[in-house]
């Protein structure tokens, strides 16, 4: 049965280059649509060369079409905070100029006192050394951009990547939102290196890590969260150095993220529940599926099969059970 369309509300975010504002509100449940556009300026229907030329007044921005009761508008202004910088009233990154500063557009008086208390208190937080300086405004007429604007990231993904990453945005946005309690825990947990692989997106030398070639049947760990992630019976040697495997235990306990460092684009793995950096999977492997899950020992902790049961993975015992 489909939504109470009288239900939707709408809000209205500028952060900068809309290409990147619209993914992190477009995978949110209760969203309805994204749109990027134009608003806040003087100039009907503006054109993007318009608008980027800084004589309409007008920011780039995106219109949100969400059900409060699935995601509050309290929900939209936290991830709206987490995709800038709410410092830089002169643009965002890369982007300079008024067209691509921050600022909220209140639709509703509930709406200006939600955005003025978040942004309070997120004021006060002392996460940002600087003050906060987004401007909170009365929405005005929004104008859709042109079509090729719209959905961006999934029309053009490569590009996408390429641009969060060069101007900025995707290093900034992930520094500035760290968990810093949680950081300095693992700090007093972790070797070096681990938190290096882990946390910083380190890679581990080749050849002499702990499990590149370590051939003991049982599972391996995510040194960070203690979730398995790999078995030895999906172990090979691919002669590359770093411990591979055909595939996860289970695909839902990783996640893939396109990787676009060192002029190379990769697939970076990650663990789902601690988001630990693991390694890179690449589509040169000897199974059924042509995948080489490529990984960091330092992301890894080995439990033997005979101590599964004594460890809490007594359910894992099955796999080596002939």
């Amino acid at each position: 049965m489909s939504s109470d369309t009288n239900a939707y509300k709408l809000a209205t975010f500028a952060g900068g280059c809309f290409w990147c504002m619209v993914s992190p509100f477009d995978k949110m449940p209760g969203i309805q649509k994204v749109i990027s556009g134009y608003t806040g300026g003087t100039v009907e229907n503006p054109t993007y060369e318009q608008v980027c030329s800084g004589t309409t007044g007008h920011y780039e921005a995106v219109q949100i079409t969400y059900d409060p009761a699935k995601f509050s508008y309290e929900d939209l202004l936290q991830l709206f905070w987490r995709q800038i910088d709410p410092t830089d009233a002169g643009g965002q990154f890369g982007d300079r100029g008024q067209s691509y500063a921050p600022a909220i557009f209140y639709h509703d008086e509930e709406q200006r006192r939600l955005a003025e208390e978040s942004k309070k208190e997120l004021d006060e937080s002392g996460r940002f050394q600087k003050p906060i300086a987004v401007l909170i405004l009365p929405a005005m007429t929004f104008y859709p951009a042109e079509e090729y604007h719209q959905d961006y990231y999934q029309k053009n993904p490569v590009r996408y990547q390429y641009y969060r990453e060069g101007s900025g945005r995707a290093k900034f946005t992930k520094e500035a939102w760290r968990d810093r309690e949680k950081l300095a825990e693992l700090k007093q947990r972790l070797t070096p290196l681990q938190y290096e692989v882990t946390q910083n997106s380190g890679t581990e030398r080749p050849f002499t890590n702990e499990f590149w070639n370590h051939k003991e049947e049982g599972i391996y760990v995510d040194i960070v969260s203690n979730v398995p992630l790999f078995s030895s019976l999906d172990k090979f040697d691919s002669n590359c150095g770093w411990p591979s495997f055909t595939q996860p235990i289970d695909q839902e306990v990783v996640t893939e993220h396109m990787d676009l460092t060192h002029n190379m684009i990769r697939t970076e793995v990650r663990s789902k529940d601690a988001d630990s950096h693991l390694g890179h999977v690449f589509e040169d492997g000897p199974g059924e599926n042509g995948l080489r899950y490529c990984i960091n020992s330092a992301a890894l902790r080995f439990i033997p099969k005979d101590r599964l049961e004594e460890e809490g993975f007594g359910e894992y015992k099955r796999l080596f059970e002939k």
